[in-house]
């Protein structure tokens, strides 16, 4: 379970995802120092806890807190990937219910929403660092309450969604805030990159490593086990939160701003109409799939193998198209991204088993980063057109997460009315499926306006 997703649950394939909107934007153009002055520069910015200035062309570098700062996305990723997909598996294999799963899915998503609207005054006040280690910490305490709970789990989904929801929402709103921080269109493109690669790398070792010893063991014991490392990987991602510095804390949080953003026409409304377009596949996919091989093989490997194989791809997917996309080829790499993520869902029409489901992991696995980091570059770039915009960056990356969660709770409210009107008739899946996975190429049609480069004015 997520994203980022990614990320996830967020789903691998559903929360990776963020950011530039263009060559131009307010951190972009702001005068950079000489690499002689380099280091006295750099101790000025850190002390007042602001961003550092990005150097340009191959110094467009990450440097030390953002690649401290990826550390710790990757074992959050790594943690969730462990035990994400399985915590599903193990509540159906309590109960066998598909709006069970959902209703678990939406408790998640609607307490994740409020959490970011309602944390952000935090973040933007308080310390941004501290929202992000209780992320960290409540990702660890529900994966104890599933340990206590075992099989009586099933019984308080409800519960269980909020507690993810509320670990979700701190990690989530921080992470993003802080990323925009240290990072700047120069080389948000590339962050995106290397986010993708650890969580894709996460993603190809961990449910291997989850379903084989799931397999291996009898019983429940397998799930006990990995449930417990995730714990103790989560504990170790908030230690290596405390290396992060204290962010700068500037304004006031505006608890409205973003109801006053989307009455107004402008450039919001669009980029928001896409978010909910991009959370609708997130919300469902994040969870179904692994469900869906566990139900066709009834083997916990099979989940592995297929997530080793797909993020493998991924791996090197994200680190080609990271490295080497461009501003100008956001658009039409958005589009033929989309249209392939489309595309490899129709073999499910032929047969539902782990073979189609396999050709469904591999198409997205390829071709999921040409649509999910020119989408969220291009998010993040509008939120530093220029500097009043990045002033108010919390109350704009609340804004995103909330058109995501809308999404996600739609998609998902749309799944658990299908399978409760169909009675989870296959077929039904099929087109549910089908429709709520086309969703990325409505997303491209309301940011293909936001996708080519714009070379704006400097602003000093």
């Amino acid at each position: 379970m997520r994203t980022k997703d990614r990320p996830a649950a967020r789903s691998r394939w559903g929360t990776l995802g963020q950011r530039p909107e263009e060559d131009g934007g307010y951190f972009q153009n702001r005068d950079r120092s000489d690499d002689r002055d380099g280091d006295r520069q750099t101790a000025d910015w850190k002390d007042e806890g602001r961003k550092e200035p990005a150097k340009q062309g191959k110094g467009a570098r990450l440097n030390r807190q953002a690649w401290l700062l990826l550390l710790v996305n990757g074992l959050f990723a790594a943690a969730n990937a462990l035990s994400g997909t399985f915590v599903n598996v193990y509540l159906w294999k309590v109960k066998n219910d598909f709006a069970m799963i959902g209703w678990f899915a939406f408790s998640h998503q609607i307490t994740m929403a409020f959490t970011f609207w309602l944390a952000g005054k935090w973040v933007k006040e308080g310390n941004k660092m501290n929202a992000l280690r209780l992320g960290v910490v409540s990702s660890a305490l529900f994966y104890l309450f599933v340990l206590f709970l075992e099989r009586a789990a099933a019984d308080w989904i409800v519960a269980l969604g909020i507690v993810q929801g509320l670990a979700s929402g701190f990690f989530w709103l921080a992470f993003n805030v802080v990323y925009f921080e240290i990072t700047d269109p120069d080389n948000r493109d590339r962050f995106n990159g290397w986010a993708g690669l650890l969580g894709s790398g996460a993603g190809m070792i961990a449910p291997w490593v989850s379903g084989f010893v799931i397999s291996q063991l009898p019983g429940n014991a397998g799930y006990r086990w990995i449930f417990g490392v995730s714990l103790a990987v989560f504990v170790l991602g908030a230690v290596v939160s405390f290396f992060l510095k204290k962010r700068k804390v500037e304004g006031t949080y505006d608890w409205l701003l973003g109801f006053r953003t989307l009455r107004v026409r402008g450039p919001w409304r669009p980029v928001f109409a896409a978010l909910v377009a991009q959370g609708m596949r997130e919300g469902v996919f994040g969870f179904i799939i692994g469900l869906l091989i566990y139900i066709a093989t009834q083997n916990e490997m099979h989940i592995g193998n297929f997530s080793l194989i797909t993020s493998a791809l991924a791996l090197v997917s994200f680190f080609v198209v990271g490295r080497f996309i461009k501003p100008g080829y956001r658009k039409r790499g958005m589009l033929v991204g989309a249209a392939v993520m489309i595309g490899v869902i129709l073999p499910f029409f032929w047969k539902l088993n782990y073979s189609t489901l396999l050709i469904f992991g591999i198409g997205t696995a390829l071709f999921i980063p040409l649509y999910v980091i020119p989408m969220t570059s291009s998010v993040f770039d509008l939120i530093g057109k220029d500097e009043e915009s990045a002033k108010q960056r919390v109350e704009y990356v609340v804004i995103r997460e909330l058109g995501l969660n809308v999404g996600r709770m739609l998609g998902t409210l749309t799944f658990i009315l299908v399978v409760t009107w169909t009675h989870s008739s296959p077929m039904a899946i099929n087109w549910l499926l089908l429709g709520i996975g086309s969703s990325p190429l409505l997303a491209w049609w309301f940011m293909r306006g936001r996708l080519a480069p714009v070379h704006r004015k400097e602003i000093r």
